[in-house]
């Protein structure tokens, strides 16, 4: 057979010639031309729904929130495999799809389930779709710091969460920009409980009266002279 093939070869050398060298320009054009990742997307096609239910334990977070989300998202079409795991004050469900699934197809499916199953919800608890991204995707981090000691931590986030984030979020093939570390702005009302029990208060009152005190409404319009004008009601 091999002497054959060397003889037919010898017989017919322009022809083995013509193929070899139609043989490396296509291996040549296929070396330039073929995409190659650095790091190839090997993951499942998922989608991540992620709750957040503070200040709970994992048992109620499972009981409450994790479980009737795993229930309902199982008859996500195409669906595979549902997993859900509970924190302290987080939920995660993952929904893990075939591998031929379109990954925004699947994200339409799960957020519509999701709208539905957000009515058995504690009212506290906060569902939110993960990003349309995978761990390869992680291709940058940088740290914003301040050499000269003029802003402390809670002025670097704020920073950081209302300019620069939004500024990299329109760059061409960013999905999300995720923020850690630094302090978050927040203020906090100290209440006294020895001066509630004596004015008879509960502490339901106090929550109300902050949510009423940071409240923007309008109230129409006031017509003087010819003129309207708008009248807002300034909570914060």
């Amino acid at each position: 057979m091999i002497e054959s093939i060397i003889r037919w070869s010898v017989v017919n050398r322009f022809l083995v010639l013509l193929v070899t060298v139609i043989i490396a320009f296509g291996g040549l054009f296929a070396v330039k031309n073929t995409p190659v990742d650095a790091l190839p997307d090997l993951s499942d096609v998922q989608v991540i729904v992620k709750t957040s239910y503070p200040g709970q334990a994992p048992q109620v977070v499972q009981d409450q929130v994790t479980f009737p989300l795993t229930t309902a998202m199982l008859s996500v079409p195409g669906a595979q495999t549902v997993r859900g795991y509970s924190f302290f004050g987080d939920s995660y469900v993952y929904i893990i799809f075939d591998d031929d699934t379109d990954l925004y197809w699947a994200r339409s499916r799960v957020l519509e389930y999701l709208n539905q199953a957000a009515s058995s919800l504690p009212e506290s608890a906060r569902p939110e779709l993960g990003p349309d991204a995978t761990g390869v995707g992680w291709v940058y981090i940088y740290a914003l710091m301040d050499k000269t000691g003029q802003h402390d931590l809670s002025q670097l986030r704020s920073i950081q969460d209302w300019f620069l984030k939004y500024e990299l979020q329109t760059v061409d093939g960013v999905s999300e920009v995720a923020a850690i570390g630094g302090m978050v702005k927040q203020y906090q009302v100290q209440v006294d409980p020895n001066k509630l029990r004596a004015y008879n208060l509960p502490l339901s009152h106090i929550q109300t009266a902050l949510k009423r005190g940071n409240a923007e409404m309008g109230a129409s319009v006031l017509e003087m002279a010819e003129a309207e004008y708008m009248v807002t009601a300034t909570g914060y």
